[in-house]
């Protein structure tokens, strides 16, 4: 079953564990020798050799032990070939989906998702028919702002109705304050995380098929959550608002849309998309297989774009997410993130506008960074070939090559960490950066 652990993500809480007794039947494991079936304790785990890891995890799983202890158990840390790295993750991925899945289809039947005494009500409709691979989702951010809870209330009532994809889910949450900023505040990146997993968990949403799009304030939520969270996106769609202090260093592998009414006068809408552009347009010339982009102001449209814009949602639907591409451009928001596509920084280096660049080649990984003091790469075998030695550039230093390990302890931390099979890796390094 290796190929289940990168595709796509089917839904159903009894799914995974078909899918798990199938590759079990597949592919049946040779018993641990000599070895008594594990206790779920943390601390009773029988200590296990590289051949026989992958059954402990099995055994361990199955006397209900708790697939978020696996990183403290001994036979977590033995080194793993890929084909073992690939039954473990698709195992991982089982258990994380069985623990989560519950909770998530009471929020999809309760309509609404809580955060303390935060709420973010939404509404779904479903169009088209579901391809193999699994839905499209377009989450859709509604407008308003700084007003009255029934003016907002208001702006989602329309968002439900304004946009129309061919397939896909199309989901309008309702913004969980009434603030000027009320799409990128830091609880905002919680709820679209969790938004995510409840529709691929009960809808048959493709991971890598999601889509981030909103108009006027929805806008203004665009610009700022796209570059921050472009890592979760297949492409973004960005009408009618305002960057503030946003930055589009960040959407090197984020397809991007700008559409903004000519005569859009307030907040300067008009005359700073079109400074987006030629930034964007200045970015894909320096990085031409980055910074896709697509930017168009209509000259006779004022706020309201009388549905033009509606272009976005096919033009999105044209790109898929890339969860392991081979450069990435990490500028920290005031919303801090520990992690970026395959790097990660600690709470010591989550700092506002830090700028992290790496990039791989073959075995050759580059690291660059003037504010950062530590860069932790996360690697797997869609990256780099982990049977070989791994050579580093760090801010222009070669260092020796080293060679990295594969374990479970890694694959469970970083799904525990993500929530993203996709974001899920089997080594890591860190990096100092003198």
């Amino acid at each position: 079953m290796p190929g289940l652990a990168t595709s796509h993500w089917i839904t159903g809480c009894f799914f995974w564990k078909s899918v798990f007794l199938i590759g079990v039947l597949a592919f049946p494991l040779a018993p641990a020798r000599g070895q008594e079936v594990p206790s779920p304790a943390p601390d009773s785990a029988q200590p296990a050799s590289a051949s026989d890891s992958v059954a402990q995890l099995h055994a361990f799983l199955e006397g209900g032990g708790n697939w978020a202890a696996i990183a403290e158990q001994p036979f977590a840390h033995h080194p793993l070939t890929q084909s073992q790295a690939d039954e473990a993750k698709t195992r991982l991925i089982t258990a994380w989906q069985e623990s989560v899945c519950e909770a998530r289809k009471a929020e999809r039947r309760a309509e609404t998702l809580t955060e303390g005494d935060l709420r973010l009500p939404f509404f779904v409709k479903v169009f088209g028919d579901a391809p193999g691979s699994g839905r499209s989702l377009f989450i859709s951010l509604h407008g308003g702002g700084g007003a009255p809870a029934q003016v907002n209330d208001g702006q989602w009532q329309n968002q439900q109705r304004l946009y129309e994809p061919a397939e896909g889910v199309y989901v309008a949450p309702r913004a969980p304050t009434d603030t000027w900023n009320l799409w990128h505040q830091p609880h905002v990146d919680f709820f679209l995380d969790r938004l995510i997993d409840v529709m691929v968990i009960t809808e048959q949403v493709d991971r890598n098929r999601v889509y981030l799009m909103g108009y006027s304030a929805g806008g203004d939520g665009v610009y700022q959550l796209a570059p921050r969270m472009a890592d979760r996106w297949a492409a973004a769609a960005m009408m009618a608002g305002h960057p503030n202090d946003a930055s589009p260093l960040s959407l090197r592998n984020l397809p991007f849309s700008l559409q903004v009414g000519g005569r859009d006068t307030a907040y300067n809408r008009h005359a700073i998309a079109a400074d987006w552009e030629k930034q964007l347009d200045g970015l894909r010339q320096a990085d031409p297989t980055g910074y896709e982009h697509f930017v168009k102001i209509y000259p006779e449209h004022g706020h309201w774009m009388q549905r033009e814009d509606a272009v976005a949602l096919p033009w999105m639907a044209k790109f898929r997410r890339d969860p392991v591409p081979s450069r990435v451009v990490w500028k920290q928001d005031d919303v801090t993130h520990p992690s970026f596509y395959w790097l990660a920084v600690d709470e010591a280096n989550r700092q506002a506008g830090a700028l992290v660049t790496a990039a791989i080649d073959g075995q050759q990984v580059w690291v660059e960074s003037g504010d950062v003091a530590k860069v932790t790469v996360h690697l797997d075998d869609r990256l780099v070939d982990l049977d070989q030695p791994v050579s580093l550039v760090v801010n222009g230093h070669a260092t020796q090559p080293i060679q990295l390990g594969r374990t479970m302890a890694t694959l469970a931390s970083t799904l525990s960490q993500r929530g993203d099979p996709e974001l899920s890796f089997s080594a890591s390094l860190d990096v100092t950066l003198p």
